[in-house]
């Protein structure tokens, strides 16, 4: 027996020495062992990038959700508990949860059958894109109704959803992301469409982890290290977008809408200074969170379909004939009709005015002044202006999937009707970056939708677009004849524009009236309505400040109206409430009472108030006083009396009377102050939450409610170009 014992003994301590030496046993290694069955990992979950406006307001970003589970196992519920932990009655919580999610009954008790087939000892169930992101009020909602019915095995897992709280809101151009689960099982949130999909890459954030070591009941060994990786959330996307004139756009398209439901339409608002689109948005659109609204078309129609533009195209070839010294407004020519070897193009009215002027024959949209001033310099010359403003290539802009539209030049009457807008093809984005060239003094400006992208992690800026140059096609002195033609046809008894004319700005542009190829067949649609009628304008028009492209497409008329009742309903709203928001003077003020601001930063604020107030200025003072620190508006801008100036010192502000502020002023405040300001709405502010002379810290909300302006539209006999059809006879 000692023999034996003896020798099972030393066995024992040989296999002992064998693991303590090599680490192994049966071929495997005994650490890596442990630290599968005690190594434990937590997901510490990435939020997505926020896509942000100009301002720094927010337009899409994720928010808490909820995912909903089904506890099946009776294992869950541990003996002696008062209340079971599992489902009971599985069919009484499937007849609860279809009142609250979208799936019936009968689905969820074939998921649970499902489940137990598959493996008898199922833990629980999840009930696919229904039972997740389910918002916190649903969530509570759920838990009531289970508690008065006396449901159990019911819970609910934290997670993410894309939040948009803007709903309808430039949708094409931001488009949406969704939770979507892939082959391993994993959800993530993947953008499906427009900048969200462009983006994705940046958008989407790195998830950390938590590695520890845990007893086999799951309690955290004692004297271990907690190993973290944070998680990095995904870039910020800050847009040149402006939200309250892209809540302008959006508010004058509703209105519209509904009251002409056209086909299509299309706004886009630029800073034609710089290149920076401050608003664009289409119809049809959707919600983004719920894509309700949202049709086969998933194209925006700005830079990934093509038009022909119509006599908008017009500006372009006056430009053209200016800088080539080809331009006098005074001759005269015969309008009705021009013939170019075997065709014939007509005038809008078919048999013209007589002999006109070139300067009325554009103010009547006359396709036969083109022809003529075509002769003048040259179609080949012309062609090369055309490519000289960009049109036959892409912009370049930063978003997906452009297109470079064609520009017709095998034979002479394809360029004549290029000269008026038909045949030839172009993208909304290329319009407008050509127009930039006129509002900008020859200098035609790049379009961008995205300002700057920001690492939140660290606040780096990882990429920052700014203004580009992308070419100079005519001079300033062209540009200027060309933007005081183009604010004739406006101001003219003759002209086109009159109805697009702005309460206390002069504006420049021109309209269009095109015919609408038939994807059916050759030729173009046919019949009342059947047109894409817009307008490409600009204002203030001796400085540009604003350049909008309008386009309605079939609107649906009734007797008395016109083409160009929509376009210009739309044009006007947008403009002059963006102008007004701008803090952009009407030219109608007296000139005598607008001042230069002077620069007040290091002063005393007692003394920077006495002298704004001396010259009419109306001082804000955030802080307590001493030296003022920053002001806004900037040293040199032109401000008519009464305007509002703010002075940054130090100390605790004084909240003053918010009524009657622009939404820019009171982002100016918030930032200055870094108060919590909350801004409900759009326009001017009509009320606020706490009163004025209120000291309030930085942890005190304040919300603010604006309201958008009331615009008055002046009533304006139609003109000739309503009817507008470009035509080609026997072409």
């Amino acid at each position: 027996m000692f023999v034996i014992f003896g020798g099972l003994f030393f066995l024992l301590f040989l296999r002992l020495l064998s693991i303590q030496i090599t680490g192994q046993a049966e071929g495997r290694q005994m650490a890596a062992m442990a630290e599968a069955k005690y190594a434990r990992e937590a997901i510490l979950k990435a939020e997505r990038g926020k896509i942000i406006d100009r301002n720094g307001e927010m337009i899409a970003s994720d928010t808490l959700s909820y995912r909903l589970i089904a506890i099946l196992s009776e294992k869950a519920t541990e003996k002696g508990a008062k209340e079971p932990r599992h489902v009971t009655d599985f069919n009484k919580a499937a007849e609860l949860l279809s009142r609250f999610i979208p799936m019936e009954k009968e689905k969820m008790i074939e998921i649970r059958d499902a489940a137990i087939k598959r493996n008898s000892e199922t833990y629980q169930i999840e009930f696919g894109k229904a039972g997740r992101d389910i918002s916190h009020e649903t969530m509570l909602a759920i838990k009531e109704a289970a508690e008065e019915e006396d449901i159990t095995g019911l819970q609910f897992i934290e997670d993410k959803k894309r939040f948009y709280p803007n709903g309808n809101f430039a949708s094409y151009l931001i488009g949406f992301a969704i939770r979507e689960e892939d082959e391993k099982g994993n959800v993530s949130t993947v953008g499906k469409m427009g900048l969200e999909q462009t983006y994705n890459e940046e958008l989407t954030g790195t998830n950390g982890k938590v590695d520890y070591q845990t007893d086999i009941w799951g309690y955290i060994l004692p004297k271990t290290e907690k190993k973290i990786v944070a998680a990095k959330d995904g870039l910020t996307i800050q847009l040149t977008i402006d939200k309250t004139i892209q809540n302008f756009v959006e508010d004058a398209m509703n209105q519209v809408n509904e009251k002409y439901s056209p086909e299509k339409m299309l706004v886009i608002v630029t800073n034609p200074k710089t290149g920076e689109i401050y608003a664009m948005s289409q119809r049809p659109s959707f919600h983004p969170s719920t894509r309700v609204g949202l049709t086969e078309n998933w194209l925006n129609d700005a830079v990934q379909n093509t038009i022909e533009p119509g006599s908008t195209m017009k500006m372009f070839t006056l430009a053209a004939a200016i800088e080539e010294g080809k331009w006098d407004p005074f001759a005269e020519f015969q309008s009705g009709q021009y013939t170019i070897y075997d065709k014939t193009i007509r005038d809008v009215n078919r048999t013209g005015w007589g002999r006109i002027s070139f300067l009325e024959g554009f103010q009547r949209s006359s396709n036969v002044s083109m022809a003529y001033l075509l002769e003048r310099m040259g179609d080949r010359t012309f062609i090369d202006y055309l490519h000289s403003f960009g049109f036959g290539a892409k912009v370049g802009i930063d978003l997906p999937n452009e297109v470079p539209g064609i520009i017709l030049d095998i034979n002479p009457s394809e360029r004549l009707t290029t000269s008026y807008g038909q045949g030839s093809t172009v993208t909304p984005i290329q319009m407008i970056q050509a127009a930039t060239a006129i509002a900008n003094d020859g200098k035609m400006m790049k379009p961008y939708v995205i300002d700057k992208i920001i690492d939140p992690n660290s606040g780096e800026v990882v990429e920052d677009h700014n203004e580009e140059v992308k070419n100079s096609p005519i001079s300033a002195k062209t540009a200027k004849q060309v933007r005081d033609v183009l604010a004739s046809t406006v101001t003219s008894d003759v002209g086109t524009g009159r109805k697009f004319a702005l309460s206390g700005y002069s504006v420049g542009g021109k309209t269009g009236t095109a015919e609408i190829p038939n994807k059916e067949g050759r030729g173009y649609l046919s019949g009342d309505g059947n047109y894409l009628y817009s307008f490409l304008g600009m204002a203030p028009i001796d400085d540009p400040q604003l350049l909008t492209y309008v386009i309605v497409q079939q609107p649906k008329l009734e007797l008395g109206q016109y083409g160009s009742d929509p376009v210009a309903e739309l044009f006007t709203s947008i403009m002059e409430s963006s102008l007004k928001y701008m803090n952009i003077l009407p030219e109608n003020s007296q000139e005598s009472s607008t001042k230069s601001l002077s620069n007040h930063i290091g002063e005393s604020a007692d003394s920077a108030i006495a002298t704004l107030e001396q010259q009419g200025f109306l001082p804000i003072l955030i802080g307590e006083g001493g030296k003022v620190r920053s002001q806004h508006p900037e040293e040199g801008t032109k401000l008519s009396e009464g305007s509002l100036v703010l002075l940054e010192t130090d100390g605790d502000t004084v909240l003053p009377n918010f009524t009657g502020w622009s939404k820019k002023m009171a982002l100016s405040f918030k930032m200055l102050s870094g108060l919590d300001i909350r801004l409900n709405g759009d326009g001017y502010v009509t009320e606020q939450s706490l009163s004025a002379g209120a000291v309030i810290s930085k942890d005190d909300p304040v919300v603010l409610q604006l309201k958008s302006p009331k615009e008055q539209h002046t009533p304006v006999e139609p003109n000739e170009e309503d009817e507008e059809v470009e035509e080609i006879i026997g072409g």
